[in-house]
């Protein structure tokens, strides 16, 4: 490093790093940092280049962190780099406002700040991983070395760690997003990120962590509406990292840049080509990190009475720019408006990552403003198709991103408008189905469909008790809606219900064998296992009859595929008839059969498949509703466990460490392995 242009092969040898980590310490005012941060080194882009670079210069961290104590060399640094970003951020407003092309001066100061992160946060994430919350923080004391002021020491570090923050912050809520800032931008949001994933290393609450506490409730918490906006705006925008138009003596555009400083101006993120090749080339990093940090700030300190999470109340309570009026109460005025246009289109587009999956659901629950607006849009399916798609990968997708997307249908499945509306949308030629070449079907059946096949993989597969159970409540609350159910909806539906009716008979059959036979020990246990499959059979069964009842009390009418294919395999459900879970609801189904079978006894001829369907249209207008016995309406709303931060915080967390571009030393997490921290 220094003045000459750096690889990963000589960092270890570099003078100005040694000089950096040894056991002289350096004033920030030294002329030293300008020769330390005029240097050029592509940054890693990579998590593979990550953690090749930390491997290339993990024994001068080592170094670093012993001689630290002595030298105050890291708060020396934050100094420089704060010093470095205030200015940073004044030129970049100027020039924004001014809308002249940067000079040369603010070019290289403009490189010299991102050095300067880019060390700090290198630095720090090493600390984190390596030592202590508490540690960490002594690492920011000038002269840790000096027993005397103890307190004073503890005050001062705690303050250089307020005010990286609160900088770090600043650059990215004040300093404009410019070809020449987009890098500075990555980079820090990825340090506040790797100064935040202190938790990963830790197994002290977030409430209990003056990171924590500093971020939620220090200065910068001051700015937590307008961090979150843009946040939120860098996800929508997904911004490509910029590029540069070659041009030739025509009159073609030129950036008006050479080669060189072009590479240093955008700090390797720069690259040649066209605008449209660009687009499809690069990913949208800032927008990608944003997102990421925004879960993480939100998904923390979710209780109030532990620590207020303003953050988490700005996400919740922002409301559409396209709207004159809130639905939020006087108490809960917007934190500010977003093109909520623009952002369903983003989340559309972008929801095959768990990350934008789990931030819907987030806006779902808990913004009643975007809840709003997404129901009251005609071109729903846009949403629900991505959803749809998610759970039909289930067995490529985690269970993590399944429950987001089977809770979002849960959510939208609690408003009627929206369960007619699915019903009246019709698709075609789904690519992505593949069980069956389906032409054209209602929006509502294929969610029917995907549902049901959702079911039979949990229960074939993963056995889980909670994913059935949103399943069968998103179902539950639709079918009242049901109209026109598609035939091959119908033979599914049924077919559920049988395929689950013959796992029940095979586990009473089990059951019965073990009481008869006695057994050891360990047939205790399955037989322990047996009865629990038996209890969530019993469930799943009683849930799929309560609604195919509600759909027949509520759209028997509008459903002649669902009759004709309950009267096809009437004898399916012949054997619970006397089945004490099952008989009273029962009734109401051999009702309905009842009165069919009789219309078509009474014809003599010999009817086609056609003639059939017809009468049963035919004989629907007849039906007498009051034939059924009365159930309550099955209606079922998303509630969220009392603890969600045991889901969630493992859950962010986990998508950071998978998702984000910085690479993660598993060594020493504990919050993916909570028995390292007892």
């Amino acid at each position: 490093m220094g003045a000459n242009s750096s690889s990963m092969s000589d960092l270890h040898s570099n003078e100005y790093l040694n000089q950096f980590v040894g056991k002289v310490a350096v004033s920030p005012n030294d002329p030293f940092w300008n020769q330390l941060l005029s240097f050029t080194f592509t940054p890693p882009r990579t998590c593979a280049d990550c953690r090749l670079l930390e491997e290339s210069v993990q024994s001068l961290l080592q170094t670093f962190l012993t001689n630290n104590l002595y030298t105050g060399n890291y708060r020396s640094l934050v100094h420089v780099f704060v010093t470095r970003a205030t200015e940073l951020k004044a030129s970049a407003q100027c020039e924004k406002i001014t809308g002249r092309e940067p000079k040369e001066m603010s070019n290289i100061f403009t490189w010299q700040t991102f050095n300067a992160m880019f060390i700090l946060r290198c630095v720090t994430k090493y600390f984190i991983q390596t030592v202590t919350e508490d540690n960490f923080v002594k690492q920011f004391q000038s002269n840790p070395q000096d027993s005397s002021g103890e307190k004073q020491q503890e005050d001062n570090a705690s303050h250089a760690l307020e005010k990286l923050l609160n900088v770090l912050v600043e650059i990215v809520v004040d300093v404009p997003i410019l070809d020449f800032t987009y890098a500075i931008h990555v980079e820090a949001v990825n340090t506040i990120l790797v100064i935040l994933s202190a938790q990963m290393f830790s197994a002290r609450p977030a409430s209990k962590s003056l990171i924590y506490r500093l971020i939620m409730q220090g200065k910068c918490s001051i700015h937590a509406f307008l961090l979150v906006k843009v946040l939120l705006q860098n996800f929508v925008k997904q911004e490509v990292p910029p590029y540069r138009i070659h041009g030739d003596s025509h009159g073609s555009i030129i950036i008006g840049l050479a080669s060189g400083l072009w590479n240093v101006l955008t700090l390797g993120y720069g690259r040649s080509g066209s605008q449209k090749d660009q687009s499809s080339e690069h990913r949208a990093v800032l927008a990608s990190q944003s997102l990421l940090l925004l879960l993480v700030l939100v998904n923390h300190c979710t209780s109030e009475k532990d620590l207020p999470n303003p953050y988490r109340q700005a996400l919740f309570s922002f409301s559409s720019s396209q709207e004159t009026t809130s639905s939020s109460s006087a108490d809960e005025a917007p934190a500010f408006k977003v093109d909520c246009s623009k952002l369903f289109s983003t989340l559309c587009s972008t929801l095959q990552d768990d990350n934008t999956t789990l931030l819907l659901y987030l806006l779902l629950h808990r913004n009643p403003n975007f809840r709003t607006y997404v129901l009251s849009r005609t071109d729903v399916d846009t949403l629900v198709m991505p959803i749809l798609k998610i759970l039909y990968q289930a067995p490529e997708r985690s269970s993590h991103h399944i429950y987001m997307a089977l809770i979002i249908l849960l959510i939208l499945s609690e408003d009627d408008l929206f369960n007619e509306a699915v019903h009246y949308i019709v698709i075609k030629n789904i690519s992505w189905y593949t069980e069956r070449s389906i032409s054209e079907i209602s929006l509502g059946g294929l969610l029917v469909l995907v549902v049901i096949r959702t079911i039979q993989f949990n229960i074939t597969r993963m056995r889980d008790k909670y994913l059935h159970t949103n399943c069968l409540a998103a179902l539950a609350n639709m079918s009242s809606h049901f109209k026109a159910l598609h035939p091959y909806v119908s033979q599914r539906f049924v077919s559920l219900f049988e395929h689950l009716a013959k796992r029940l008979t095979r586990v009473v059959d089990q059951l019965k064998n073990r009481r008869t036979s006695g057994g050891t020990d360990s047939e205790d246990d399955f037989s322990t296992d047996l009865m629990l499959d038996l209890s969530v059979l019993e469930e799943v069964l009683r849930m799929v009859l309560e609604i195919l009842n509600s759909c027949l009390t509520h759209q028997l009418a509008h459903n002649p595929n669902l009759v004709y294919t309950l009267l096809y395999k009437r004898h399916v459900f012949e054997a619970f008839r006397t089945h004490p879970t099952f008989q009273d609801i029962i009734q109401n189904l051999e009702t309905v059969l009842t009165y069919f079978s009789a219309r078509l006894d009474a014809t003599d001829a010999h009817l086609t498949v056609s003639e059939v369907y017809e009468l049963i249209r035919e004989a629907s207008l007849q039906w007498p509703r009051d034939k059924l016995k009365k159930f309550p309406e099955l209606k079922f709303k998303y509630v969220e466990e009392e603890q969600p931060e045991e889901f969630f915080i493992p859950y962010v967390w986990s998508l950071v460490y998978h998702y984000s571009d910085l690479y993660w030393n598993t060594h020493n997490i504990i919050l993916f392995n909570p028995h390292k921290g007892t």
